[in-house]
């Protein structure tokens, strides 16, 4: 249930329909359905089926597709419950899903829109009609991706910004009290960064907090985990799921990733860039609030600067 971190924004925002092919996902119980289907759009794109609402929600969660076919009639679990599910997890909420459906009760109709169907495909299928449809709806998703990747990214670094860090951060929250699982935060700060730019000039400065930003995103291996820019030089890393011992060694990796780059620092420490990690972790069990951990997080970050820079401290030590 975690979130992708989206690649940085295009110059600017395209009218055509993405140049990769695209991936829809059909989803009907009658294989003569998908199968039909799979002519009409399989030497444009990219398409997966599934022949239940468990198999259809398995699949975004894991890989979510640019669009979802989706019939309304289904044992076990119908094509609205897949619907909604899809638009209440912030993971798939932004997937199109096309109802692909003989029905004709208004009724019915107003369920499915309820649901959170941006269009409908009616039985028997017209294959210029289908392919029109979804043309418009990925064109209109390519668009809406854009827009939200220059929203939520930060424009120098290409990582994600404050805006998106406050939202993940809180989903985050919400989720490992909900499974009783740990979350950790890391607040990393460039040190002696003002001096950076002082001596090599804001130029440099800005090449320098892009090759940290992507220093600190490489060392995040877990798909979970997600690093934004929340300061000038000071970045935060959210941590799923991630104990205390697992937070001091993720915070080690970073720091060893931005000493790998080398980076001269004339007026610093140490001859090259290096970075202070403060971590702090939230455990299972119910106590104060995601305010509450990035303070501590904050406060190991002094305590790291005071001790010497250059080197991670978790809260308590």
């Amino acid at each position: 249930m975690n979130d992708k971190l989206p690649a940085p924004p295009p110059a600017a925002v395209p009218a055509e329909t993405p140049p990769r092919r695209a991936q829809l996902l059909v989803v009907d119980d009658q294989p003569i359905n998908i199968r039909l289907i799979h002519q009409i759009f399989s030497g444009d794109h990219d398409v997966f089926m599934a022949t239940s609402g468990e198999q259809a929600l398995a699949f975004c969660r894991k890989s979510p597709p640019d669009l979802v076919l989706l019939d309304v009639l289904m044992p076990d679990l119908s094509g609205l419950e897949v619907c909604r599910a899809l638009k209440q997890s912030p993971e798939t909420a932004a997937i199109p899903v096309i109802f692909v459906t003989a029905l004709d009760n208004p009724d019915e109709e107003a369920a499915c829109w309820d649901a959170g169907a941006v269009d409908f495909i009616t039985k028997p299928i017209n294959a210029q009609t289908t392919r029109n449809r979804v043309r418009a709806h990925l064109t209109l998703k390519y668009q809406s991706d854009i827009l939200r990747r220059l929203a939520w990214i930060d424009g120098l670094t290409g990582v994600p910004n404050r805006r998106q860090f406050d939202e993940r951060l809180a989903h985050e929250w919400r989720r490992c009290r909900r499974e009783q699982v740990p979350l950790s935060a890391a607040v990393i700060d460039i040190d002696h960064f003002k001096a950076f730019n002082d001596n090599y000039g804001h130029l440099a400065g800005d090449d320098c907090l892009r090759r940290v930003a992507l220093a600190i995103q490489s060392a995040l291996s877990r798909p979970g985990d997600f690093v934004a820019r929340t300061g000038g030089e000071e970045f935060t890393c959210v941590l799923p799921d991630a104990d205390a011992a697992g937070a001091w060694g993720i915070g080690q990796r970073i720091l060893q990733a931005v000493a790998a780059l080398g980076i001269e620092h004339a007026r610093g420490d140490r001859p090259h860039v290096s970075v202070s990690v403060g971590v702090a972790t939230a455990d299972a069990a119910p106590g104060p609030d995601v305010d509450a951990l990035l303070a501590r997080a904050d406060a190991a970050l002094y305590a790291a600067k005071h001790r010497g820079r250059g080197q991670v401290v978790a809260d308590g030590s």
